[in-house]
């Protein structure tokens, strides 16, 4: 067999925030179901699928120890359950009303599946149904820190404290603990390494745009960054990119009677009443399309590599995992076929750590303040429009880490529900969602909700009233009790 071109190293990062308990609809649970049922249950089959046919190093998972704790918990385990059900019984009314649609019939065979899918792999969790693919060395498996803070406006023993929570949950579920990182949002700034060097971190991700050379990775401190390469990533994640094809389905036009989606996209500027109806047979001819598009950009890339510097070189192309199925619609079957294409053409797919032994590692680099959000830099974390959001937190953390150690020697469930709901509040998805607009109204109450609760326990074990904060916190665990092995004694270690 010849020498590959060079290597192509997919991505995905899955995360949602904590929305379990916390409403249904427009945002809470619903966001979960619907992520759930059209992205993670179809690329579990698409993982499935490669490794029967022997496949390995197909990818990096992130897989955020936020999300983890969701796919696992028995309350979303049953929210889920009935989710499905519901789905196949809207797909059922959809037939009567679609008469003569093929979606009608694809829709309620989607349906069933997962139903099926469901009850039969997923019952008892996500950890079960992942760690194969992990143990087989199918997917790399990368974490993060517990509930997805924005890591450089954290103090430096919250930062470290956080991910320690974050990749020991890793370890619980899956038997693995990452050495390996999404950065939440791909920050970077002064003293991450440091904490990435006290947690055994070896490998993260950061926006290309921080880099000079994408085409390998580098070294930073005792961990290897790697850029993820915005021109190849771009062909899919922009406002021009594949999934704004007319002819795929539209993520936003609804049948309100029946909830589910019965047209294709038809133009930018198109009404949702004069969306034309979604047809298959075009929708699968713009996949193969893009296919063949997004193959040959990556093998120019790597040409250009490898003319460039005389060896082959690297490209990692990062995505949420969410956008392939939930927001687009054929994005799994993209998913599979690109992952078949990409080897015929000469190209090596492997994962980071397959990429590293491959070599593909250059010189070691400074990395500048960066994010991979507007700007590439902080602003939507820490700019006008969330400079309370980002206020709260500096306060919020003051206090924490002013409160100093438990008393005694043992577990204390009061102080390990405080940094519970400080994590969950430090959530770096409430000011990304308020920047942009997106349920703002929900990201603000739930920062607010979460800081609240954290300083109303903050005042009662400050005065010393810690029967009433013992209790308050027992009320407040019963409603959210994600990461059950935190142990606020970790913190000041």
């Amino acid at each position: 067999m010849n020498e590959p071109v060079g290597s192509f190293a997919l991505v995905l990062h899955s995360h949602l925030p904590w929305l379990a308990g916390h409403g249904r609809w427009p945002v809470g649970e619903e966001w979960l179901y619907q992520a759930w049922a059209g992205s993670y249950l179809p690329l579990v089959r698409v993982l499935e699928r490669l490794a029967d046919e022997g496949r390995r190093d197909v990818l990096t998972l992130g897989l955020t120890p936020v999300l983890a704790a969701q796919l696992d918990d028995p309350r979303c385990l049953r929210g889920f359950h009935h989710w499905l059900g519901n789905w196949r019984l809207r797909a059922e009314q959809a037939a009567a009303r679609w008469r003569g649609s093929d979606l009608s019939t694809a829709e309620f065979r989607a349906a069933a599946r997962g139903l099926d899918d469901f009850e039969q792999r997923w019952l008892h969790g996500g950890s079960p149904v992942l760690r194969p693919l992990i143990d087989s060395g199918v997917v790399e498996l990368i974490g993060g820190p517990a509930t997805h803070p924005f890591q450089p406006l954290l103090d430096p023993r919250l930062r470290a404290f956080a991910l320690e929570v974050g990749l020991s949950d890793a370890k619980l579920r899956f038997g693995t603990r990452p050495e390996g990182i999404w950065a939440p949002e791909c920050a970077y700034g002064p003293g991450v390494a440091d904490t990435y060097a006290a947690t055994g971190v070896r490998r993260f991700l950061v926006d290309g745009s921080a880099l000079d050379d994408v085409s390998t990775a580098h070294p930073v401190g005792e961990a290897v960054c790697f850029g993820r390469d915005v021109t190849i990533s771009d062909r899919v994640w922009s406002d021009h990119g594949y999934p704004s094809h007319p002819a795929y389905r539209d993520f936003h036009t609804f049948d309100h009677a029946v909830g589910l989606k019965p047209s294709r996209i038809t133009g930018k500027d198109v009404a949702p009443e004069d969306k034309q109806p979604y047809l298959a047979e075009p929708a699968m001819a713009a996949v193969d399309e893009h296919v063949e598009d997004f193959v040959a950009a990556v093998r120019r890339r790597l040409d250009g590599h490898r003319g460039r510097d005389g060896r082959p070189g690297l490209v990692v192309a990062a995505f949420d995992t969410e956008l392939f199925g939930h927001w687009w619609f054929e994005g799994p079957v993209w998913l599979e076929r690109v992952l078949r294409a990409l080897p015929e053409a000469g190209i090596r797919v492997t994962t980071l750590r397959g990429a590293l032994d491959a070599g593909h590692l250059g010189d070691p680099v400074e990395l500048p303040v960066t994010s991979w959000g507007v700007g590439g830099d902080w602003r939507v974390w820490s700019g006008e429009a969330v400079a309370d959001i980002a206020a709260a937190n500096e306060r919020l953390q003051e206090r924490v880490l002013r409160l100093g150690p438990p008393a005694g020697p043992g577990r204390d469930r009061t102080r390990d529900q405080l940094l519970r709901e400080t994590l969950l509040a430090l959530a770096s998805d409430w000011a990304f969602m308020i920047s942009h607009d997106a349920g703002a109204g929900y990201a603000r109450d739930r920062a607010h909700e979460h800081g609240s609760r954290a300083h109303r326990m903050l005042d009662l074990l400050e005065s010393g009233r810690s029967a009433e904060a013992e209790e308050l916190a027992a009320g407040l665990r019963e409603r959210d009790a994600a990461f059950g092995h935190l142990d606020a004694r970790l913190l000041n270690r």
